[in-house]
């Protein structure tokens, strides 16, 4: 008897659909699968074996074949067991086939019958939304996650016996019986007036919030940019529905639990400078997402920015250009979102105290420049905000605290709706860091003063086409949090003032 179950695997971030074929033959009692198992999937046919045997259920010995099609994709994971299962039972006549049919079954068996979780749980639900599915099969930890969507009806179930008494209707669990999102209750983020000083530092982060844009803080250790740095997160709006979706499927193909929903949060990533670019930029048989795509929607911070491998940074140009990182085998082509602002902080040299007045620095300037040479110049020239960070004078550190999070985040959350206004309701909204060419053309006009500024900082300062393409969306962005519609001569040197310490970084 031929029994068949629809089922999916993780594929980038999305799932694919995997068709489980089950067939008795005459012959020797013995399970084969085809169809390019990986060995955690061949390991299930001894998985499934206990787990009906101790759910009660008997299966006669019979020659079994198990087809898992596309046969041309390698199947990985855990993701199998349950339609493998279900479908023996179907071939030996233990449930009928149509309790299966409109149905998509994942989950992972323990020898007991226990349903474990999965990875890629939206993932799957919004396939079976796109399959047109009358209900998704999911570990009972996948349901909060997988629920989010609103799009099919999730069914958690936690045994193959649950599973087996819901699909024969004996037992039917209800898709309403869905756990309420946890409310936050971790410790508060730190506030924006617990840094002293840095008023032209602060001003930065403000503008980088507001219009996603990339920062790179520069000054000598103690001055207060990993300080800084960990403050943004809290000036940052919650996430749209698009991209929370976006960011709770890159987040469930990597987590050792399942979210408990939709991530609400703007991700900030913070990786060690050992990173690999492997590590940074995803990669691996089936490749996995990196850090650039786990910043997707939020904040990739570099701190020692030059002590990270050349390759490693070099990578970057794609996503911070694109938007997305694309990584080719030899037959698939994978394509990860990332599109995130990128924070990195860094020395003046490798001692860290160039020009700092109360430490002499003993660099020789020829590892001066070996250590700024680290960093190249067509990398330096996608990153909008350059920021000198001196260090704080003593009467500096005794000010009283300045402004809080709360009214920078005011402001920075009124700069995104008159962008939000701007741009049009769409999928995901392109901030200003992220406007197309035309978008710059239609929504950066320049007034004559404006323009002559501009063209005398492009001859004096040897800027790039991109950097002018940037120091206009800087400029774009300081006028919405002016909220004015048009950008003035002001707004636009006050753009250039963080495009001046190019020359000095590569010199």
């Amino acid at each position: 008897m031929l029994a068949t179950a629809a089922s999916a695997t993780p594929w980038g971030i999305d799932a694919r659909p995997v068709q489980v074929e089950v067939d008795l033959r005459l012959g020797l009692p013995q399970m084969q699968m085809v169809g390019l198992p990986d060995a955690a999937v061949r390991e299930s046919r001894e998985r499934v074996r206990a787990a009906i045997k101790n759910c009660g259920f008997e299966l006669p010995p019979r020659a079994v074949v198990i087809n898992l099609a596309p046969a041309n994709v390698k199947k990985e994971g855990n993701h199998l067991d349950l339609a493998i299962a279900l479908a023996l039972l179907v071939a030996h006549g233990q449930i009928p086939q149509e309790c299966l049919d409109g149905r998509v079954l994942c989950g992972e068996l323990g020898l007991d019958g226990q349903i474990r979780p999965i990875r890629g749980g939206l993932a799957i639900a919004d396939l079976g939304h796109q399959l047109g599915c009358r209900e998704v099969l999911l570990p009972a930890a996948n349901v909060a996650e997988a629920a989010a969507l609103e799009a099919v009806p999730i069914i958690g179930v936690s045994g193959l016996a649950q599973t087996v008494e819901h699909l024969l209707g004996l037992a039917p669990i209800s898709s309403d019986s869905i756990p309420s999102e946890p409310k936050g209750t971790g410790k508060a983020a730190p506030d924006l007036s617990e840094v002293r000083g840095q008023e032209s530092a602060k001003r930065a982060l403000e503008i980088a919030a507001a219009g996603a844009h990339n920062l790179l803080f520069i000054g000598p250790p103690g001055a207060g940019k990993t300080m800084l740095a960990r403050r943004l997160p809290g000036l940052l709006p919650p996430l749209t529905r698009h991209e929370a979706i976006e960011v709770t499927k890159i987040q469930s193909l990597v987590a050792e639990q399942p979210p408990a929903g939709l991530i609400r949060q703007r991700p900030f990533r913070s990786p060690h400078p050992s990173t690999s670019t492997a590590g940074m930029v995803g990669g691996g048989t089936i490749p996995r997402p990196g850090e650039v795509s786990l910043a997707h929607a939020g904040v990739l911070f570099l701190d020692e920015f030059p002590e990270f491998r050349r390759d490693t940074l070099e990578a970057l140009r794609q996503p911070l250009e694109e938007g997305n990182i694309a990584i080719v085998r030899v037959r698939h082509r994978f394509c990860f979102p990332a599109r995130f602002a990128l924070l990195a902080a860094m020395n003046p040299c490798p001692c860290g105290h160039l020009g700092d007045p109360r430490h002499e620095c003993e660099c020789l300037p020829t590892a001066v420049y070996r250590y700024r040479g680290r960093v190249s110049g067509p990398l330096l020239d996608r990153i909008d905000l350059h920021i000198e960070v001196p260090p704080l004078s003593l009467q500096e550190i005794k000010e009283t605290p300045g402004e809080s999070t709360a009214s920078v985040a005011a402001r920075v959350s009124a700069a995104r709706q008159r962008q939000r206004f701007r741009f049009g309701q769409l999928a995901y909204t392109p901030w200003n860091a992220a406007m197309s060419p035309e978008q710059i053309e239609s929504f950066c006009q320049l007034g004559r003063p404006g323009q002559t500024l501009l063209d005398q900082a492009f001859e004096k300062l040897g800027l790039s086409a991109r950097a002018v393409h940037r120091i206009l969306k800087v400029a774009r962005t300081i006028a919405d949090l002016a909220c004015q519609e048009r950008i003035d001569a002001v707004h636009v040197a006050e753009a250039i003032q963080y495009r001046t310490l190019d020359r000095r970084i590569t010199m």
